[in-house]
Order: C-alpha cells, then sequence, then structure tokens
C-alpha cells in the first residue's frame, strides 16, 4: 500500500485536496477525438454463430474498427448487429485502442448508441488504461474501470490507482477526466477510505536519494 509521507499526515485534508486536484494536469494541448461517429464500423471475427434461443450473436476473435478506436476480444456476445442501439458483451484479452490511449481487462460489457460506442465497464484482477500526455503518460488500473466515450470520463472503483509516472494517487474510487487530463477523489465514493498520495521529489541529475 501506497502511505502518506509523514510530514503530509497533519496537513491531509487541505494539502490532499490539492494534491489530487493538481496531481495528473497536463498541458493543454489539441487531441484527437475519442470517437468519429462519420466513420464505418468494420467487424470481423474468426467464426460466428446466431443463438435463436437466446436471440443473440456469438463470435469468436472478434475485432471491431471505427476509426482510430478499435475494440479486440477473445469471444463476444450481441443482442445485435444494429450499432444504433446494442449491447455487447466481450471476453478473454479485451484490448480497446483508442487516440492516445488503450484499455485493457479481462471483460467488458459495451453499449453502442448513434453508431458508436457509448460507454464500456470493463472488469479485470485489475482493468487498466493508460493515455499519452504531452508531458508523460497517465496510467490506472481498478478492478472496474467505467469509461464513457462521449463525456471523455474514465472511473476506477475498486483499489483505484493512478499515476503520471512520477506521483501516485490510490483511492477506493477515482475518475479521471481525458479531456482536462485532471483526476478527482470525491469524499462520497470513499466508503470512509482515505486517499493515499504519494509526491515523489524531483532528484538532480547523477543524485542517489538513498545516500
Amino acid at each position: 500500500m501506497v502511505t502518506t509521507p509523514r510530514k503530509w499526515r497533519r496537513a491531509a485534508p487541505r494539502a490532499g485536496a490539492l494534491a489530487v486536484a493538481a496531481l495528473l494536469v497536463g498541458t493543454s494541448a489539441a487531441q484527437k477525438p475519442l470517437l468519429q461517429a462519420n466513420e464505418p464500423i468494420k467487424l470481423d471475427a474468426q467464426s460466428s454463430e446466431v443463438d435463436y434461443k437466446n436471440n443473440t450473436l456469438i463470435f469468436r476473435k472478434v475485432r471491431i474498427r471505427q476509426g482510430d478506436l478499435q475494440l479486440e476480444a477473445d469471444a463476444a456476445t450481441a443482442t445485435g448487429l444494429d450499432f444504433n442501439n446494442s449491447h455487447w458483451n466481450f471476453n478473454g484479452n479485451v484490448h480497446f485502442t483508442m487516440p492516445n490511449g488503450s484499455l485493457n481487462s479481462e471483460s467488458a460489457s459495451v453499449q453502442f448508441e448513434r453508431n458508436q460506442i457509448s460507454t464500456a465497464v470493463a472488469n479485470g484482477t485489475p482493468a487498466s488504461f493508460e493515455q499519452q500526455r504531452p508531458n508523460g503518460v497517465a496510467r490506472g488500473r481498478a478492478q472496474r474501470i467505467d469509461y464513457d466515450f462521449i463525456g471523455g470520463t474514465v472511473r476506477l472503483t475498486g483499489d483505484a490507482w493512478l499515476s503520471d509516472g512520477k506521483n501516485e494517487i490510490q483511492s477506493r474510487t477515482l475518475v479521471y477526466d481525458m479531456h482536462q487530463q485532471r483526476v478527482l477523489a470525491n469524499p462520497a465514493d470513499q466508503d470512509n477510505e482515505r486517499v493515499h498520495i504519494t509526491i515523489n521529489p524531483r532528484q538532480p541529475p547523477g543524485s542517489n536519494p538513498r545516500q
């Protein structure tokens, strides 16, 4: 478990709030949109079948692509191929590739609306994501990740962890805004668990902090 250094503990409510607000803030930069709704949706799979009894489609080694967004998994079931409104469940090596980032999990529940991915709920031990930022890479992991593709937010629940490559935040639940590159840890989401912050000081080149 990441613990807060002693000098931070007395000021935890105030300093913690400031650090959570500022930890993963990057330089503003134009980024590609996560979704390109005007692009065609392309699906290919190793095999497919129709389960008429349960009114579902079943795919093996499936890949779905729309513009720069791609989703792959070992298996998938869907309520239909009408991407205007359909629900999909993906299992096994689930991997999302998107502009400036990725998401990996053991399983995912995905909702398509208006011919684009609307939301994805990814579960794993843990599930993980990363985003390329102008000044580094933001990484996160949790037992569950709720990804709002339209709103551009990532909600991490269950042993949630976020890092900008130097500093780290741990909590029960964290919300990361992909557009603003900002992380929030709301008190109401924590179930009395504390937010743990590690802020690593910058070291001069060639120095050894252990000496």
